[in-house]
């Protein structure tokens, strides 16, 4: 399969991503947002490395799977927080937090 379509889909999924984390409000839409451009930019790393022949793409994709795992956990734990609080998952009611 030729590499250039890989990384016309990581364009896409990145798009998609991106978009749905301009447009959307909902705090959990953003994470999911978050994490489908993180998959992009790991499906450019591993393809990349496929290309090259080496594993350093696919060693970076691994970190970067990590990170976004770590990112999942204490991200979904401060949306539950606040949806306890305030039932709502709206980024837009979050400035009622400060102070």
């Amino acid at each position: 399969m030729n590499p250039d379509l890989y990384l016309v889909l990581a364009a896409i999924l990145f798009t998609v991503g991106l978009v749905g984390f301009i447009i959307r409000r909902n705090a959990l839409i953003l994470f999911m947002s978050t994490e489908l451009m993180l998959n992009a930019a790991n499906l450019v790393l591993v393809s990349s490395s496929w290309v090259q022949g080496k594993l350093d793409g696919q060693v970076a994709a691994f970190f970067v799977m990590v990170v976004a795992a770590a990112e999942v956990v204490v991200g979904l734990s401060l949306i539950v927080t606040i949806f306890r609080a305030r039932r709502s998952t709206s980024v837009d009611s979050e400035s009622l937090l400060k102070g």
